[in-house]
């Protein structure tokens, strides 16, 4: 079977495989959809923590069953996505339901091999049924479910001012939720082509340029003088995230949903005085996928429109220079193998 693999940095090639066998515990999808995403593009730039070469790229997947072992309820020939978080299940974090943070954790794609291949084998315990979602839309699950984890973590209001630092598809996906919560959603990126996707295709009432002369003062007008009651970075870059904490409010959140190499550095007084919360959010769980799912079945979310370029299996290591670009205007590419 091809794969398409990620040697080092800068370098993706396509390579031949064995075929896969099934093994006790296993499922085996052929692969239909495969969304890029922001740590697929991390990896191939070289920034990504969690990473090791050579890898094959992949985890934001959809595809038809095959063969299985141990996957009651599940059949042959149905369309299904998947978890593509490799957990333990005893550890402290597995025990508390948190698989998300397993002490153990393997993602798809990052510490394990991903799914950007002719076909993916995965422990059936992490199937996902279609529940009537198309291909490319149950490949569009795992992005939005990050997002929705984020505003979960966050434990957002009606009526809060949420801010969201970065507007790639994970950054909407949070905005989307958060909006979906009721929250008032201010999006901050410095890409002017996402940003006025953000208004058109979302509706997101509040738009920054980041870096522009007068942010700080917009982020200050629109919030009438009190600042964001929850921040939210999903923009993975350090520079951005250490200016993030000068936007909470006192009594504010800040959730770090992006993830980047280097150490960060804030002013102790400035966060202390606000009693201010900070977080982490990683991944996701079972609870965000069928919430996800829910949403989009309800049409209370659309992740097709988010989807602006469809490239063929054998094309796709020629987009990753191009996707990379901060003024590109991609949104989510989806990879296709029909």
């Amino acid at each position: 079977m091809k794969a398409l693999v990620c040697t080092t940095p800068g370098q993706l090639d396509y390579i031949d495989l064995p075929d896969l066998e099934k093994k006790p515990g296993y499922a085996i999808l052929r692969i239909r959809k495969i969304g890029i995403c922001g740590t697929d593009l991390h990896a191939f730039e070289g920034t990504q923590p969690f990473f090791s070469y050579p890898r094959i790229l992949g985890h934001e997947l959809s595809g038809e069953l095959i063969d299985f072992d141990d996957a009651p309820g599940f059949a042959r020939g149905e369309s299904v996505t998947f978890l593509p978080y490799v957990n333990c299940g005893h550890c402290v974090a597995c025990r508390a339901g948190k698989t998300n943070c397993c002490t153990s954790l393997r993602v798809c794609g990052v510490h394990i091999d991903g799914g950007l291949a002719d076909y993916y084998a995965i422990p059936s315990r992490l199937l996902v049924h279609a529940q009537g979602l198309s291909l490319t839309q149950l490949a569009m699950v795992e992005p939005l479910s990050i997002g929705a984890h984020g505003i979960r973590r966050a434990a957002v209001k009606p009526g809060e001012y949420v801010l969201v630092i970065g507007a790639g598809p994970i950054g909407l996906g949070v905005m989307a939720f958060a909006a979906i919560q009721g929250a008032e959603v201010i999006a901050m990126d410095p890409n002017p082509f996402r940003l006025n996707f953000c208004k058109t295709g979302l509706q997101i009432p509040h738009g920054i340029l980041a870096g522009a002369a007068d942010y700080k003062e917009q982020l200050r007008d629109i919030t009438h003088g009190e600042w964001p009651t929850v921040v939210i970075d999903a923009s993975g870059n350090r520079r951005a995230i250490e200016q993030g904490f000068q936007y909470i409010a006192h009594g504010g959140r800040y959730v770090l949903v992006g993830l980047q190499k280097e150490e960060l550095v804030f002013s102790h007084p400035e966060f202390h005085k606000r009693e201010a919360t900070l977080m982490s959010s990683r991944n996701a769980t079972r609870e965000d996928f069928e919430e996800v799912m829910r949403c989009i079945g309800e049409k209370k979310v659309d992740p097709l429109t988010w989807i602006t370029q469809k490239v063929p299996f054998d094309k796709a290591a020629a987009g990753f220079p191009g996707w990379l670009q901060n003024a590109s205007q991609t949104i989510k590419v989806m990879v296709e193998k029909d």
